[in-house]
């Protein structure tokens, strides 16, 4: 991924708003990078450039050796549900449907044959240590249990990138770690991952954070001392 000089400006009448200047980075294949920075510095405006959920003002971004520009809008959603997978704070899961309901929903706008969705569904719950909750509502999860079940989600189609976004702001610190593990796991599983977060402790446990404030990058640095999630799911 290339990201070069993106700017992103919001128009309300006749009032601009500039929320990201001059932004430029690039990510390899298979790096854990965490965008740090506090409430409003264009943290989630850039994830959703990123993330082909909104478009950028000026500037470049490419993505798989392709400028935004260059794809379709139909091409951008494809590579949405087949390569990014996504995480967010509020889980935006659906909570009278069952963990497998909800892993299963991306299979909707997929070419995967019906015939193997249960099976791909659960394959990935177990890796987020969920089987035992497998036919639950999702009602009737912890916090911490929703959020491994919307990760589950985000790695049904295998995509290769994964975008979190705030993933651990709604969760009690032991359900955090477990998140923080999870998202590890894929990160050493090859996966690479963007971490949106306002907090210097969950950034660090990513390889590199990505410092923004004020719509600018002001700092690009790889973590030295990385912090480490607990092992093991708390059930």
């Amino acid at each position: 991924m290339v990201v070069d000089c993106i700017a992103k400006e919001y128009q309300e009448g006749e009032v601009k708003t500039r929320a990201l200047s001059d932004v430029s980075f690039q990510v390899s294949e298979g790096e854990f990078v965490a965008i740090m920075g506090p409430s409003g510095s264009g943290k989630s405006t850039l994830l959703h450039i990123l993330g082909f959920l909104d478009r950028l003002t000026t500037g470049e971004y490419r993505f798989f050796e392709k400028s935004f520009d260059d794809y379709t809008e139909y091409q951008r959603a494809k590579i949405r549900n087949e390569k990014m997978g996504f995480v967010f704070q509020t889980f935006n899961l659906l909570p009278r449907a069952t963990v497998l309901e909800n892993v299963r929903l991306p299979f909707l706008y997929s070419t995967v044959s019906e015939s193997e969705w249960d099976d791909r569904a659960r394959d990935v719950i177990e890796h987020v240590g969920l089987s035992h909750r497998i036919l639950y509502d999702v009602s009737q999860l912890s916090g911490g249990e929703k959020q491994r079940v919307a990760i589950a989600r985000a790695l049904v189609n295998k995509p290769s990138v994964i975008f979190a976004d705030e993933p651990t702001g709604n969760l009690d610190s032991a359900s955090g770690q477990v998140v923080m593990q999870t998202l590890q796991r894929l990160h050493a599983d090859g996966h690479t991952i963007f971490l949106i977060t306002h907090e210097l402790y969950t950034a660090e446990h990513a390889e590199r954070v990505i410092s923004i404030r004020d719509g600018r990058v002001v700092r690009d640095e790889k973590v030295t001392n990385r912090r480490h999630a607990k092992d093991g799911f708390h059930k």
